[in-house]
């Protein structure tokens, strides 16, 4: 089979538009993968600096596709921390006893007030690690427990702010040379400049031009790249 050219993805394939199924591709996600830019730089040495970490505690704070999901992934392999569930009955602080534990997206999962205490006193005791991640900061979440909020107070709040055009154009290469693809650098300028500012909407991008591109047997263009960008915006103006 001969190579595609670099800016010619499926150029032979044929057909009626039909979009296929979503193939798993592998993407590369440790810590030499991680792609680090000014947003990301003070949450990357956290990670990186463990376990000697400024308080037991580290809570990492951004907004949705911010990469808190990849940093705690990548902690999680470093450290071999455990995922816990801070609810009534679920033995976090018996597992926070016994080593690092991670507990994401805070806000979203909830959590017990008395259980979350618990978890963090067990891991001060213990002399292990815990790391949270929420899309807003702990002095938001719905904290009923005086005790709990002064332990919140005490832990490290790193902010990932939203990725700038740097971070977003070095993303989406990496996605697409994930699926083997090489497109242009006019043509990834033109999609960052123009798209949402998150690592989630890179994704999705990325995703919908490779499966479309198969579909109509066309390569990546640009005309394939405004037609997916003003799809996402008007279904996001719908929702």
């Amino acid at each position: 089979m001969e190579p595609n050219d670099p800016n010619d993805a499926y150029p032979r394939r044929k057909g009626a538009e039909q979009l296929p199924l979503a193939f798993t591709h592998d993407t590369a996600s440790g810590r030499d993968d991680l792609l680090v830019s000014e947003p990301l730089s003070a949450a990357v040495k956290i990670i990186d600096s463990w376990p000697n970490w400024p308080s037991p505690v580290v809570i990492l704070t951004g907004p949705i596709g911010s990469g808190k999901s990849h940093l705690a992934s990548i902690w999680r392999e470093h450290s071999g921390a455990a995922s816990i569930h801070p609810v009534s009955g679920s033995g976090a602080a018996a597992t926070a006893a016994k080593g690092p534990v991670v507990f994401e997206d805070v806000d979203r999962q909830g959590f017990d007030n008395t259980e979350l205490f618990h978890v963090i006193n067990s891991v001060r005791e213990n002399a292990t690690s815990l790391m949270m991640t929420s899309r807003l900061w702990p002095m938001s979440w719905p904290v009923e427990l005086p005790d709990l909020l002064s332990r919140l107070k005490a832990a490290t709040v790193v902010e990932i702010g939203k990725p700038d055009e740097e971070l977003l154009s070095q993303v989406i290469v990496k996605l697409f040379a994930d699926r083997q693809l090489y497109i242009d650098d006019k043509l990834i300028l033109y999609v960052v400049s123009r798209m949402e500012r998150s690592l989630n909407a890179a994704q999705t991008i990325v995703d919908r031009l490779d499966r479309l591109a198969l579909a109509r047997g066309t390569r990546i263009t640009r005309a394939l790249a405004a037609e997916v960008l003003n799809e996402l915006d008007n279904s996001d103006r719908s929702d």
